[in-house]
């Protein structure tokens, strides 16, 4: 069968950084398997690209629109108050920015899309569902069907957490329903063929009459290569990590106030793994509660060393109360680590029945008290433990790699194709 000629539009796509840029890279690249992929990126990735072993100007083109780009992030940088905050306002700046990228991808493959040389177009990047897309108009005129996604985020947050959201910088989530009613959404939504949505969340805000259009697809993989250690947790007391950025959401806190029974008296021990602005406070709360001995906090660690830590560990504990898709989620569940999480968003949707362990979301003290029964009882029975850590990481190998998403979405190009584009 011939693959699909596939114009792959990921303005975020590196090998070398992480979060968007790192599924971007990842996504398109693995599409490569079931079609024939031509990536467009910007400029930013194109030394990246190279060093990964792609030829410029064959598997793919970079998009020089920093003449724009380049003040409008330095803007944003000072918009958002801190390093890692304020992510509503970096989605808000990149929605200003992404239509030049567009009109100069365009300009560059606008001939070639009319004149046939692509089955489809699809683009990946941005994942927000805040950013309208005038390639989808462009595409349906010239008569290629394209495919919008995956799209994700504006998770809500949840009551009893707003001095976390002040924290994190979050003014704009206030009012971030209004992009509803931004010029081209609409539009965006009308002319595209195909609408991959990442979250339950995001289906919800496409308007009923595109229904037919959706399809649920969560945006996050893994590499087995990147994470081909196993779990291979020793005797002795319970060992648990925690992956994260140490900020309030991601609830580091709960969990070391949740373990304290279990820490101080050695049955459990903890790793901490990650960096943020609550690191020192953590510090000094295990102090405060006597465990200190118990919990080791790594600090920042590479990609790559992430799992040799958390490769100890039978349990990866990670109460976070907004997440949008729960990468280190299935990260961990790779490993073989069993889940224990707060049953809300993306996590809440990876962890199906009998991969791992929900809590209910409620108030951070009725957290702190689920989280605590839930690491006594999975202390108490080991066994059980492990049994679900080895189905987690079955179910993640056999749906959640890279080459599982794009035969996933390869279905979608199929379905797409049949009926015309339309």
């Amino acid at each position: 069968m011939t693959k699909p000629r596939v114009l792959v539009i990921a303005e975020a796509a590196n090998p070398e950084w992480v979060s968007v840029p790192l599924i971007g890279w990842s996504l398109s690249q693995a599409l490569r398997e079931v079609a024939d992929v031509h990536l467009v990126t910007q400029i930013r990735n194109r030394d990246a690209i190279l060093r990964a072993g792609l030829r410029e100007g064959v598997d793919f083109t970079a998009i020089d629109s920093e003449a724009l780009a380049r003040p409008m992030w330095r803007l944003a940088g000072v918009l958002r108050m801190g390093e890692g905050r304020g992510w509503t306002m970096v989605s808000a700046i990149s929605t200003l920015i992404y239509p030049h990228f567009e009109r100069l991808v365009w300009r560059r493959f606008g001939a070639a899309i009319t004149a046939g040389d692509y089955d489809l177009v699809h683009r990946i990047t941005p994942l927000s569902p805040t950013t309208p897309s005038r390639l989808a108009t462009w595409c349906k005129r010239a008569g290629v069907p394209f495919v919008l996604g995956p799209l994700n985020g504006g998770v809500p947050w949840p009551p009893g957490f707003d001095a976390a959201r002040r924290q994190e910088r979050e003014w704009l989530s206030y009012v971030r329903g209004l992009y509803k009613a931004l010029p081209g959404r609409n539009r965006t939504l009308r002319d595209a063929a195909a609408i991959i949505v990442a979250s339950r969340h995001t289906e919800s805000e496409i308007p009923a009459q595109y229904a037919g259009k959706r399809h649920y697809i969560p945006e996050n993989a893994i590499d087995p290569a990147r994470f081909s250690r196993r779990a291979t947790p020793s005797g002795g007391p319970l060992r648990a990590c925690f992956i994260g950025r140490m900020v309030p959401y991601k609830g580091p806190d709960m969990l070391i106030e949740a373990a304290a029974p279990l820490l101080g008296d050695g049955r459990m021990v903890l790793d901490m793994i990650g960096d943020g602005p609550m690191l020192a406070d953590l510090r000094e709360q295990a102090k405060a509660l006597g465990v200190a001995n118990s919990v080791t906090f790594h600090g920042w660690l590479a990609h790559e060393q992430v799992q040799h830590v958390a490769a100890r560990s039978a349990l990866f504990a990670f109460p976070s109360v907004r997440e949008f898709g729960g990468g280190a989620v299935l990260e961990a569940m790779a490993l073989g680590l069993a889940p224990l999480i707060v049953d809300y968003a993306g996590p809440g949707e990876l962890v199906g029945a009998g991969l791992g362990y929900k809590i209910a979301l409620g108030t951070r003290d009725e957290i702190v008290a689920r989280l605590r029964a839930a690491l006594d009882r999975l202390e108490r029975d080991r066994p059980a433990l492990a049994e679900t850590g080895t189905r987690a990481r079955a179910h993640v190998l056999e749906h959640f790699t890279w080459p599982a998403k794009a035969r996933q979405i390869a279905a979608v190009y199929e379905q797409v194709l049949a009926r015309g584009g339309a």
